[in-house]
């Protein structure tokens, strides 16, 4: 028999009927099911012997799935919660997709039971957190569609019946630590919000958002530390109605928002801030009046556009600053953005909005994961609360044609959920759409890296990348290349070469850079410490852009990581590069490595006197080569971008 499907239940005659009956619609037939009850006092027995079940004696979730698990027939294990719903050909997709990538353990993606937005904005992101993090740390939203492999869970002693919560997160990750673990692409299950319209948002939120920072920790949480209780009334539901109460359950917690649900571990975010909760009336770009038909949009106004940037450094803002000064002329153009990026771009245009984002921890110029990841679970439920406020609000309000991306993750998922089309526009998927050419001792940070992008931007209708290197794309009708967005006054620049070397560092805590500078005879310029002091050789500044623009009009090189926007303005400028990308953040790898392969600099992982020496030696070489560079404009990608809403854009 090839799939054994594995259900524990206690007093489920409300939803059980529902998944046997989306089981058995299936066309895939190879499958036995064994249901394991822990002594209900309904009519859940009856039920599953209606549907022709192998009914076994249950207990704790752990200890019914095991004793399912022991008398199974079938190469493969299916683990169900009951109240869950098969969609069309999910048992044939899950087997098709085990197969063709050999897959030793997976979990499934979920739609929940609802139609309410707020419950599929939840679980949404609760598939962007588990595909985000699959390579990192396998886990899993829930036990609603575990699949391992019989011999593996046999191997592994299945689900540790000692604990009382999170047992399935550490089955999955036992099994995954020696073994091929996946979150499916292509089935989908539907699942039960019951326990979130009994609990609420806010107390589920607490309980996951805990249970989650300790798994990252390495720290097992019980229901007790998180007063979790496995009783469910489903009178609440908004999926089911009248259905009775039931109370004194000894093995029920496999609900959507449960363990490892949609509320506790979504997006690697930013450090927590207070974000903007009053969305401002501002004025509308370049039309004082863009409403009528009482606020609706009108045929024959402009296209309106969400344009949402991404708010980690300030590339992303200084690139999409440049396009937004064009489309502002034509459209009416709602930003959304974070931190610096949603400071610098509320200076410049109307009509923008602070929302949560994405931050990096970085230390002496590595990236720090697990802080990364700590810190942004920390921050999910008040940026949860916020940005579903201002995005999803201002897109009932506004009605958006089109929806534009660097790099911003809600602004992908507010695309699926509202059926808006999407764009992308940055440097960043060089590294999933185009067949580039890196170091292969790389190639773990480059699946990672890989992971994380397709799960931050979904299925957009056009990826627009800009480069100063141009490898083969794989789909060229859905992906184009464009030069480097620069901005003009970096454009109006007349270069020369002075006689100190301009220094841009993104973390303030590479103290290593600076005791590296002090042993080296030369004049630096230094932004990122976010001081004006001298100290010896070197001159720090606060960020100022003019000054910026002066520092490296005059300078004779460039000393940065991997940042994509200040390496190609120094590329424009003509500016030989001394790189030393982030340690664990492979798109600066990826610039720093194409730098050095154009002979347009060096890479180095770690700065040191003697090759920062070296470099400096070379500076007439690589001056040379840049000086081969040909210039272009930004009318280019400005087109392109246009060409693209118009072809793109959702009509009302």
């Amino acid at each position: 028999m090839k799939l054994s499907i594995i259900i524990p239940t206690f007093n489920e005659e409300e939803y059980l009927p529902i998944l046997l009956k989306s089981i058995k619609e299936q066309d895939f037939k190879d499958y036995e099911i064994i249901v394991a009850d822990a002594n209900s006092k309904d009519n859940t027995l009856k039920i599953a012997k209606d549907y022709n079940c192998i009914i076994v004696e249950g207990g704790m979730p752990g200890v019914g799935r095991n004793k399912g698990a022991k008398i199974a027939k079938g190469e493969i294990l299916l683990f169900l919660d009951s109240d869950l719903k098969l969609t069309e050909n999910y048992l044939q997709e899950l087997i098709n997709e085990l197969e063709e990538k050999e897959i030793d353990i997976g979990i499934t993606q979920i739609s929940p039971l609802s139609e309410k937005k707020r419950d599929k904005v939840l679980h949404d992101l609760a598939n962007w957190f588990m595909i985000a993090v699959e390579k990192i740390k396998p886990h899993g939203a829930g036990c609603y569609g575990i699949v391992a492999k019989k011999h593996l869970h046999d191997c592994h002693d299945g689900f540790n019946e000692s604990l009382s919560f999170g047992e399935d997160t550490d089955y999955i990750e036992r099994i995954a630590k020696d073994n091929k673990f996946k979150v499916l692409r292509n089935p989908k299950i539907y699942v039960s919000t019951r326990r979130l319209e009994e609990e609420g948002l806010i107390k589920l939120a607490k309980q996951y958002g805990k249970s989650t920072i300790n798994d990252f920790r390495g720290k097992r949480t019980s229901a007790e530390d998180l007063e979790y209780g496995f009783g469910h009334s489903a009178n609440n539901s908004s999926e089911k109605k009248g259905s009775p109460e039931k109370k004194d359950n000894p093995m029920k917690k496999n609900n959507p928002m449960k363990k490892d649900n949609p509320m506790k571990k979504n997006n690697p975010m930013k450090k927590d801030k207070p974000i903007k909760k009053d969305i401002p009336e501002k004025k509308e770009i370049g039309n004082s009046n863009p409403r009528d038909n009482g606020g609706k949009p009108g045929k024959n106004l402009r296209k309106r556009i969400f344009y949402s940037v991404c708010g980690e450094g300030m590339g992303h803002a200084v690139r999409s600053g440049v396009l937004l000064e064009e489309l502002t002329k034509k459209y009416e153009v709602y930003i959304f953005s974070s931190e610096k990026a949603y400071e610098y771009l509320n200076s410049k245009f109307d009509n923008v909005f602070e929302i949560g984002g994405f931050n990096t921890v970085y230390e002496n110029n590595k990236v720090k994961n697990k802080k990364t990841f700590l810190n942004a679970l920390k921050a999910t439920p008040n940026h949860l609360k916020e940005n579903y406020g201002i995005l999803y609000k201002k897109a009932r309000e506004i009605k958006p044609n089109i929806i534009i991306s660097d790099f911003e993750n809600y602004s992908s998922i507010l695309s699926n959920l509202i059926n808006v089309p999407l764009i992308s526009v940055d440097n960043i998927h060089m590294i999933t759409q185009s067949k580039i050419d890196y170091p292969q001792k790389y190639r773990q940070e480059l699946l990672k890296a890989k992971g994380v992008i397709k799960s931050y931007i979904m299925r957009p209708k056009r990826y627009i990348i800009t480069s100063f290197f141009y490898p083969e794309l794989k789909n060229p009708d859905k992906t184009v290349i464009y030069p480097p967005v620069i901005r003009n006054k970096i454009r109006n620049l007349e270069t020369s070469y002075g006689d100190y070397i301009f220094v841009y560092q993104t973390s303030e805590h590479n103290l290593k850079l600076i005791e590296t500078l002090k042993e080296v005879n030369e004049k630096f310029i230094v932004y990122g410490y976010n001081k004006d002091e001298i100290d010896s050789n070197l001159t720090f500044r606060k960020f100022n852009e003019d000054k910026v623009f002066e520092d490296m009009k005059n300078t004779k090189a460039v000393i940065t990581n991997g940042g994509f926007t200040l390496i190609t303005e120094a590329i424009h400028l003509k500016k030989p590069i001394y790189t030393i990308p982030a340690i664990g953040n492979f798109e600066q790898l990826l610039n720093a490595f194409y730098v050095d392969k154009l002979a347009y600099g060096e890479m180095h992982e770690k700065i040191n006197k003697s090759s920062l020496e070296s470099f400096l030696a070379n500076l007439k070489i690589y001056q040379k080569n840049l000086s081969n560079i040909e210039t272009t404009d930004n009318q280019g990608i400005i087109k392109g971008l246009e060409e693209s809403i118009e072809e793109f854009s959702k009509e009302y």
